[in-house]
């Protein structure tokens, strides 16, 4: 246990689940602090943990900086340091195993629940001697680094498609984008939504069943995980071709639309609506997520809230949009944001696997 040393000049540290004690100023909270009340805070050193109000869900916290936190907070460290590595029982105590063995020294109910910091002492603990705990903690800040990396990578694809989204079609009443393929100088035009697409009222009783998501468009049925609970008579469904854009009639507004890369059917409660000639129906579906465009879609759904608005083929053919008159120049932007796509769902499996590997040695390294 630490001493409860006055030192009202260091920074107040928190808590946090993910990374461990912080500078309160670098927690993103604004919250009320009489600096009187420090003087009763309990110093924290590097090396040290601290178990917090949450620990019971997230852990103790581990502190890499020296400051002062809550005297309602539980501060140890080692007491033959030389022996230890605390680095890697930062890991431990934020595994998953130590987390369930936690609740075996948790007492009170909810969000009201303690550790009994007595009854942890007693909890006893298999480990290496400390040149391999240095290892196992070394690989896993590797990992942990390359996880930060693979996050912000797909952070910077994602704001640089949502920049592309504004920058590449025109914004308010402007004829022509901000950024734009070399060779293409022509003005958009105006044209209704009516006269790019017509409505694909053809039925279809069987074929591959779709769905039409809000963040991924057009996902075939079974590679979703999700219970069919759909009619078993389908010939009222509507049939979609390669190309086609089909969206929720009701979530138009919030973007559940897309273009179709398979031929198959969707619910009655979808439009479905094909391009007539010289319209690229993956440039309108990327220009169908744009939030000024979505905005149009929800003023112009029937409806007096959002659990009625409804956007039919009437109402979808009588919006305007501006539209570059040359397909070429549509296929341009759809496939420099298609690859955007790619790029994204890449980085995204990368994170995924870093993650899952990360989560298969906490739990493989730890007895």
């Amino acid at each position: 246990m630490s001493k409860n040393d006055k030192t009202p000049e260091l920074p107040v540290l928190s808590a946090t689940q993910d990374r461990g004690m912080i500078k309160r100023d670098d927690n993103g909270i604004n919250i009320f602090h009489d600096k009187k009340n420090e003087e009763g805070y309990k110093r924290v050193v590097p090396g040290q943990f601290v178990i917090h109000l949450r620990s019971f869900q997230g852990g103790f916290a581990h502190s890499a900086i020296e400051g002062i936190t809550s005297p309602a907070y539980t501060v140890f460290g080692f007491q033959e340091q030389e022996k230890h590595d605390d680095n890697y029982w930062k890991y431990v105590f934020s595994s998953e195993e130590f987390i369930r063995r936690l609740e075996t020294v948790t007492y009170g109910i909810r969000d009201g629940r303690s550790i009994s910091y007595n009854e942890f002492l007693t909890m006893s603990f298999l480990y290496p001697k400390k040149d391999e705990q240095t290892r196992i903690a070394t690989y896993l800040d590797e990992t942990t680094g390359l996880i930060t990396l693979h996050q912000l990578k797909l952070e910077k694809l994602q704001d640089m498609k949502k920049s592309c989204l504004q920058k590449m079609f025109p914004q308010n009443d402007e004829k022509v984008p901000e950024i734009r393929f070399e060779g293409f100088l022509s003005e958009w035009k105006k044209r209704t939504l009516g006269s790019c697409f017509d409505e694909r009222v053809e039925n279809m009783p069987g074929g591959e069943l779709l769905s039409v998501t809000i963040g991924s468009g057009i996902k075939k049925f079974s590679d979703l995980d999700r219970h069919d609970n759909s009619n078993s008579d389908k010939s009222k469904y509507k049939k979609v071709c390669v190309g086609d854009i089909a969206y929720n009639s009701m979530r138009m507004w919030q973007g559940a639309s897309g273009c179709s890369t398979y031929e198959g059917i969707v619910s009655p409660a979808y439009t479905v609506v094909k391009p007539k000639e010289g319209i690229d129906s993956q440039f309108f579906a990327y220009m169908f997520k744009k939030k000024d465009i979505t905005h149009v879609f929800e003023v112009n759904s029937q409806g007096l809230t959002s659990d009625t608005w409804n956007l039919k083929y009437p109402s979808f053919s009588k919006i305007v949009v501006r539209v570059p008159d040359d397909i070429r120049e549509q296929k341009k932007i759809a496939e420099f944001l298609q690859k955007l796509d790619e790029m994204m769902v890449y980085a995204g499996q990368e994170l995924e696997l870093t993650k899952r590997m990360k989560k298969g040695c906490l739990q493989k390294m730890f007895v």
